[in-house]
């Protein structure tokens, strides 16, 4: 059994369909599906909550994305901290840096990332950190800032060895994405045929980034078993090893 451990499933792109998606996926082998908040505006984190308490195997998490770090001030943060309370909450985020669209300014950015960073701190939970162009500063908060009592994720890492490694250093996780099947995505192969098994999640990062053989169309939890098909396949492994492995790797972060 599987866990999808980022997706978006409470979004608009499935309305009305929350239920017939969670029940695809778990006819696929996905036995956990990780709602993750942030993406857009606030309602996506209330979203994922309310998904989570109506469903046994969904859990959620709460932040903000970098493209929308402007938007966050003190009342956004106040909401999040008190969301960050309920059941079925297991991480702050996604939170990070993203220097490739540059929706909100660097400083912003930065600023809000640090807050989160705390805000991890202070309630005990892990981190999801969405990272783009920005592994060194990245890195360097999560480090300064964490001060070695942070745990988390670095999803749908795209970097090279070099970034791996400074995450792996710091005790993170990092989580693939279908765009291991992508054609052009040998450099990224090769990562995760570095990268040890003990440290690595499978997501979908839905509705984005849909895996070959299904590449086009809208991403859904259910495929994260081409992911971990993908693994197995760079690593010369199982499909059961990677399940299991990974299943327990997230498990262990979001102790669920």
């Amino acid at each position: 059994m599987l866990i999808d451990s980022h997706a978006h499933i409470q979004g608009k792109e499935y309305a009305g369909e929350a239920q017939a998606v969670i029940e695809r996926a778990r006819a696929a082998g996905v036995e956990k599906i990780i709602a993750v908040g942030g993406a857009g505006d606030m309602s996506s984190n209330t979203e994922a909550v309310a998904l989570a308490a109506r469903f046994d195997n969904v859990y959620a998490t709460v932040g903000m994305h970098p493209h929308d770090a402007k938007d966050v001030g003190a009342d956004e943060l106040q909401a999040l901290q008190e969301l960050a309370a309920s059941p079925k909450v297991v991480a702050i985020g996604e939170t990070g840096l993203d220097y490739y669209y540059n929706h909100s300014p660097h400083e912003v950015q930065r600023r809000v990332f640090s807050q989160f960073i705390h805000m991890a701190r202070d309630t005990g939970l892990p981190i999801v950190v969405h990272e783009r162009d920005a592994a060194p500063e990245a890195a360097d908060l999560l480090r300064n800032e964490g001060a070695g009592g942070l745990r988390g994720v670095i999803h749908c890492f795209t970097g090279n060895y070099e970034a791996a490694r400074a995450y792996l250093d710091l005790g993170f996780y990092l989580s693939f994405t279908g765009i291991i099947t992508f054609k052009n995505a040998e450099p990224l192969r090769e990562v995760v045929r570095q990268v040890p098994l003990e440290r690595m999640f499978v997501e979908t990062d839905s509705p984005f980034l849909t895996p070959v053989p299904h590449r086009g169309k809208r991403n859904e939890p259910a495929y994260v078993r081409f992911v971990a098909e993908t693994v197995a396949k760079i690593k010369s492994l199982d499909l059961e090893e990677v399940a299991r492995v990974t299943t327990n790797n997230v498990k262990d972060l979001f102790r669920i």
